[in-house]
Formats: C-alpha cells, sequence, structure tokens
C-alpha cells in the first residue's frame, strides 16, 4: 500500500528492503511450519509444503495479472499508484487468516540436547542450484510485461499470458507432490529448474503469440515449486530442530542471489538493447543450478 502513496526513490527503496526483509522472515518460518505436518505422511507433507508455495502466489498473480495490465491500458501508467494500493488492500485482507492460524499454535517442546551443526558441505549443491533459481526465475517474471509489450503484443494479450502462468503456479504443487515425497536427493530441484529455463527461453526462441502461451504454462508449472524442494529436502534429510535453520540458510542464498538478477539481467538488456538476450542468460543461469542439483545426493546419517 506505502508504494502507491509516493514516488520519490527513497520512498520506494525503503519499502522494497522493507517487503524483502519481511517477505523472507515469512518464507522462512512458513516452510519450518509447513515442513513439520504430517510427519508420518510423506505425501501430504509434500503437498502442504507444494501448497503452502504454490497456491497462493499463483492467486495473486491471477489477480494482478487479470487487472493491471488493462487498467494501465485504460488509464496509461499514471494508475500504477492505484494499483498498488488495491494489491496492498488485498493483501492486508489476509491478515486476520494470518493471526488466527498463529493462535492455533503451539509452540513444540524444547529439547535438552544440543542441536547439530548443518553439514553445509554436504548441501552446497543444493544450495547452488537454488541460487542459480534465485538468479535467473526472477528475470522472467520482472521483465515478461516488457518483451510482450516489445513484440507489439495487446494488453488483453498480456494480461491472458499472466493469468494463465498465475493458473498453472496454483496446480503446480498437483503436478510436483509425487516427485517431492519420492526423492530425498537434489534431483527434483534439477528437474524444476530445467522447466523454468525451458520457460524462460522459449519466447525468445520461438518468438510467437503460442509460444508465449507454452512458455507461460511450463514456467507456471515450476517458477514456484523450488522453494517446495528445498523444504522438502531438508525434511527429508535433517532432523527437526534443524528444518528452521536449514530453510533460513536456503532464504538468506535466495534473497542474495535473487538481488543480483534483475540487477545483472538489466546490465545486459541495456549492454545489446534487447530483453531477449536476458531472458537466455536467465535460462543459462538456471540450467547451470540444475546441474548443481543434480549433484546432490541424500544426506547420510552420519553427515547429519
Amino acid at each position: 500500500m506505502a508504494t502507491g502513496l509516493n514516488a520519490a526513490l527513497w520512498w520506494q527503496t525503503l519499502w522494497r528492503i522493507l517487503a524483502g526483509i519481511f517477505g523472507a522472515m515469512s518464507f522462512s518460518t512458513a516452510g519450518a511450519l509447513a515442513a513439520g505436518l504430517f510427519q508420518g505422511d510423506p505425501h501430504r507433507n509434500a503437498l502442504a509444503i507444494a501448497i503452502l508455495f504454490g497456491s497462493g502466489g499463483g492467486l495473486g498473480i491471477v489477480l494482478a495479472g487479470a487487472s493491471l495490465p488493462l487498467m494501465l491500458d485504460a488509464f496509461g501508467p499514471g494508475a500504477w499508484p492505484m494499483g498498488w494500493v488495491v494489491i496492498g488492500t488485498v493483501s492486508l485482507s489476509f491478515l486476520p487468516l494470518g493471526l488466527w492460524a498463529a493462535l492455533q499454535l503451539r509452540p513444540a517442546a524444547q529439547s535438552q540436547t544440543k542441536t547439530a551443526p548443518l553439514p553445509l558441505r554436504s548441501m552446497l549443491p543444493e544450495m547452488a542450484g537454488y541460487a542459480g533459481f534465485g538468479l535467473g526465475y526472477i528475470v522472467y517474471l520482472t521483465f515478461l510485461s516488457a518483451w510482450m509489450t516489445e513484440q507489439a503484443a495487446s494488453a488483453g494479450f498480456i494480461a491472458l499470458i499472466w493469468v494463465i502462468l498465475g493458473l498453472c503456479i496454483c496446480v503446480s504443487p498437483i503436478v510436483w507432490r509425487p516427485i517431492l515425497a519420492r526423492f530425498r536427493s537434489g534431483l527434483p530441484l534439477a528437474l524444476i529448474l530445467s522447466c523454468i529455463a525451458i520457460g524462460s527461453a522459449l519466447p525468445v526462441v520461438l518468438p510467437s503469440g503460442s509460444a508465449l502461451l507454452i512458455s507461460a504454462v511450463v514456467f507456471g508449472l515450476s517458477v514456484f515449486m523450488p522453494l517446495g524442494a528445498v523444504t522438502s529436502f531438508s525434511r527429508q534429510n535433517l532432523p527437526p530442530e534443524s528444518l528452521g535453520r536449514a530453510i533460513s540458510l536456503f532464504t538468506v542464498v535466495f534473497a542474495v542471489a535473487q538481488t543480483l538478477g534483475p540487477y545483472g539481467a538489466g546490465v545486459v538488456g541495456d549492454l545489446y538493447d534487447n530483453i531477449g538476450i536476458s531472458l537466455l542468460a536467465a535460462a543459462g543461469l538456471l540450467l547451470s543450478g540444475a546441474v548443481f542439483a543434480l549433484l546432490q545426493k541424500p544426506l547420510q546419517p552420519s553427515s547429519i
């Protein structure tokens, strides 16, 4: 909401920083809590993790994607502040549900034993893969509308692409749940990153409306699932008392990479005066992350 109240650069920067800090906190705490659900049922646990990171974000993209392009087309760029206020109001309406859920929680019994340190060296491939996700995925979401505008796409088509992308994000937990539940290695993350890379590169390799539609489907079915993949990996390989620290560590890696990704993509796009080059570079980073993730083996009990 605050973003729509003042266009000054310092104001916008302040609220981006605060949103990033508290957004990271929400990812870490929600991920740790979801990982603690249904401990005796890996399939339901994987579904809970996937729904957390998939369905909510997908619904938000559907609502914003269906309305903002058409609103901007009708009222011009000057309507952006109104869009931010509306988005903030809708987001704020979910606060009572979050508070209700928090009041239902009971703190877990504190263990008297010393918590073992995280096996960082054994987790390096998964962390490197997750860094590749942070560097690459945000480029598509940041520059997709600009890319479609460069291709002379109409506001209605831009809105359609965003709605399809958001709907695919909503159903992505169903697609990836069996894989998250079955594998303790980095294979789920590697498969997901490969799909995100294909979705990112497809509009540039095949610049057509149909390719954009396919790209939105492939990208949407995968883009929020790396969060579920690393959470599921942590739950399956680490003791319960280490979940919070592991997910926080992954979130820090992600946050740093996500900060660098759009900046680097903007530099590349300006250098070549072509956003398409930025999308291809992002796809390359995502594929590199997939290769690293593929090297991740299940953690042995001795490494925990």
